[in-house]
Order: C-alpha cells, then sequence, then structure tokens
C-alpha cells in the first residue's frame, strides 16, 4: 500500500475495465462470489488496519460503503490508500484465484450523489460512501504446476509473471497484443 516519493496514477473502475475488459470481468465475478470481503487501510500511526467490507460495483464505478464514523471511514477520509482482498472462499481452492485491487478510496460528499447511492443500495442515511480509485489489480491463482500473477497498473498496462515450485526464477508471459 506504500508509495515511494511519488502518488501512483489512480483510474476508475470504468477505465480499467475498458483498458483490461477479460480481467476486468474476472474480478468482477470474483468478488460477485460473496457479499464480504476484506479492507486493509491505514491507522493514524501508520500501522495497517484490516476490516471487512461490502464492495459493490454500480454504474462503472466500484464503490466501498461504511458506516458512519468507522474507524475503517476515518483511516481512508485520513490517507484514502488501501487494498481490498475478494473473500477466498471456503477450502483451499479459492473459486478460481486470489483478487486484490489497491487505489485510493474517494468520499463522496455530493447530497444528490449520496441520495442516488442509497437508494441504488436500499439503505437508509447516513454511511459514508467512496469510489476507488484504482493503482493496481492483481489476480494470483494456479496452472498445472504453476503460480500465475497477473498484475495490471495504470500507465504499464497487464503483466503475467509465472514461478514453479522450485527456486527457478519467475518469467514472464510476452504481453499479449
Amino acid at each position: 500500500m506504500g508509495t515511494t516519493g511519488t502518488t501512483p496514477t489512480a483510474v476508475s473502475w470504468s477505465a480499467f475495465e475498458s483498458a483490461e475488459p477479460e480481467l476486468a470481468a474476472t474480478v468482477r465475478e470474483r468478488f460477485g462470489m460473496y457479499t464480504h470481503h476484506a479492507l486493509a487501510t491505514l491507522r493514524k500511526d501508520g500501522s495497517p488496519r484490516l476490516s471487512g467490507i461490502e464492495a459493490d460495483f454500480r454504474a462503472g464505478e466500484l464503490w466501498l460503503g461504511m458506516m458512519p464514523r468507522s474507524r475503517k471511514a476515518r483511516d481512508v477520509q485520513r490517507d484514502p490508500r488501501f487494498s481490498l482482498l475478494a473473500n477466498p472462499g471456503e477450502g483451499t481452492s479459492m473459486g478460481g484465484g486470489d483478487v486484490r485491487l489497491s487505489g485510493r478510496a474517494v468520499e463522496i460528499t455530493d447530497p444528490r450523489k449520496l441520495d442516488w447511492y442509497a437508494a441504488e443500495v436500499g439503505m437508509p442515511m447516513p454511511f459514508h460512501v467512496f469510489r476507488a480509485e484504482l493503482t493496481e489489480v492483481v489476480r494470483t491463482y494456479v496452472d498445472g504446476e504453476e503460480i500465475v500473477l497477473r498484475t495490471w497498473s495504470p500507465g504499464r498496462g497487464t503483466r503475467t509473471l509465472r514461478r514453479g515450485n522450485d527456486d527457478s526464477p519467475p518469467r514472464e508471459d510476452a504481453p499479449q497484443v
């Protein structure tokens, strides 16, 4: 979740989905398998906090709704960086892989947008609503005897790394054109 010197470029869910529709579909499917997921935020002292959350895809955006004055809401109000891990599910199969997103949470304060969101989700106010801006998307899965890491970030695109069950260094798949 940290940065080194500069803030990475962040994009909306819809921009990511336009850039990488296949990976975006896999991510949405993975998040859609369960309601509750794990959100990592930064506490005031910089240490990590892990909290449960419901992630919601609506109107081309990824939304994070939080209870009023919750610790996770206060965390991202103070420092908007977050990571979000899709619920891995039961057992060790991980339902097609591990999916996680990182980025910044942008709080929605416009009363019309808040009213729209409350009506969309059927939840009475008050609550905090944040729109996710993505700096990284990662899918990890097993393919035969290899673990595969598919990563995306704005401006860099998608990379696929494969690694075996030995000490060999990971190898990168050729970029897809």
